[in-house]
């Protein structure tokens, strides 16, 4: 089986046509079968580029490979020894986030996350999306880490890798029992997700929101439903996100909209619609963030684009290097979110105009920290002094 390497230099090599390059990862046995992926985004499923070796399943002629069936989710306990994650990006409005699961079963195809999942020696293709982990013990382990001498609050971040709203949220429940262990020691809280989900904490949202303490950002992709299933098959549909937004509004829940990612030349004409039915449904703030295209996300991205739409494939990847000095990906700091160039200037521009025209961005109030008490709940050590 090739290597992912072997297969960006030749089956994504620039110079190709898009029936050229669909020929040669057809050919080089990475792509699955289309009914064992229904519902998924990647259609790649490589081994992790930490393996020392790869396998590859063929028929011998003696027919005694049985059928294999479709990914189907399964979900192991994880059991972190800390659950707050620091970062010091000047990229990032945040220092600290908080990820109650790893994987997402949303399954969009650009997830800038996928790569994460090579260290848990899986792929960053259907088994970032099919081989999940959940982290039941996040709620207490987040209330232990609160509560330490010395601990300086500053406002969390939840759905900044995986969505804390995706699908298996309904039956773990690990974010509403982390916004009960904030909520309890007054810890301002920040979310970004795509799911409706959100919904069902809003009774928990808006007790923060009253004071001070909870905004949530919706993440609206694009308005168009059929690109939306493609590249993002298990996330809510626009239409649902649109209507949680306007239910968060109402709630009294600060609301924002993210239109990420921009990707050139398939959703970039709809940023002003987007901005447009996310201040109709209440949001009061905005955002955008380029397409990021990291390591295995590179290859995942350009195999959907030749099966989804084979007749934009260079154009939307010229457009995307024309950003990014000629390569798939820049991920130098200040550079990797929006990109540089012309064409990224041009769409930052529409991104300030429009929110310029519709009052966006004009007001918006920090959460606040002096609600914090330290938490003293089970699990938390208590002084001996």
């Amino acid at each position: 089986m090739p290597s992912l390497s072997t297969l960006k230099q030749t089956a994504f090599a620039p110079s190709l046509q898009p029936m050229e390059a669909d020929a040669l990862v057809r050919a080089s046995g990475l792509r699955v079968a289309d009914d064992r992926v229904r519902g998924r985004g990647a259609g790649l499923n490589m081994p992790g580029r930490f393996e020392p070796t790869s396998r590859e399943v063929f028929d011998d002629g003696w027919s005694s490979i049985e059928e294999l069936g479709a990914f189907k989710t399964e979900v192991q306990i994880e059991k972190p020894r800390s659950v707050i994650t620091r970062n010091q990006s000047p990229d990032l409005s945040f220092d600290r986030s908080v990820n109650p699961y790893r994987g997402c079963e949303h399954g969009c195809v650009y997830c800038f996350a996928r790569p994460s999942h090579a260290y848990m020696g899986l792929s960053a293709g259907v088994d970032f999306e099919a081989r999940l982990f959940a982290k039941p013990d996040a709620p207490r382990l987040l209330e232990r880490e609160l509560s330490k001498p010395g601990y300086k609050v500053q406002p969390i971040a939840i759905g900044t890798n995986t969505d804390p709203y995706q699908p298996i949220e309904r039956q773990w429940r690990i974010m509403r029992q982390m916004l009960e262990v904030l909520e309890a020691a007054g810890h301002p809280v920040g979310i970004v997700t795509k799911s409706a989900l959100v919904t069902r904490d809003i009774d928990i949202l808006s007790r923060m929101a009253s004071r001070g303490l909870a905004r949530v950002a919706l993440s609206v992709t694009t308005l168009d439903r059929k690109l939306a299933r493609t590249m993002e098959p298990r996330a809510s549909t626009p239409e649902k996100r649109l209507e949680a937004m306007r239910s968060l509004s109402e709630a009294g829940i600060p609301v924002s909209v993210m239109a990420a990612p921009v990707i050139p030349g398939l959703n970039d004409h709809e940023i002003e619609r987007i901005l447009d039915s996310a201040k109709a449904a209440g949001a009061d703030a905005a955002g955008y963030v380029m397409l990021r295209l990291p390591i295995e996300v590179s290859p995942l991205f350009r195999d959907w684009l030749l099966r989804h739409y084979p007749d934009r494939y260079r154009h939307v990847m010229s457009l995307i290097r024309s950003m990014r000095d000629g390569k798939d990906y820049d991920a130098e700091f200040g550079k990797r979110m929006r990109g540089t160039g012309p064409y990224a200037w041009q769409v930052a521009r529409r991104f300030q105009m429009t929110c310029k025209r519709l009052g966006l961005n004009l007001r918006k109030t920090p959460l606040r920290t002096d609600h914090f008490v330290p938490p003293l709940g089970d699990g938390v050590q208590l002084s001996l002094l």
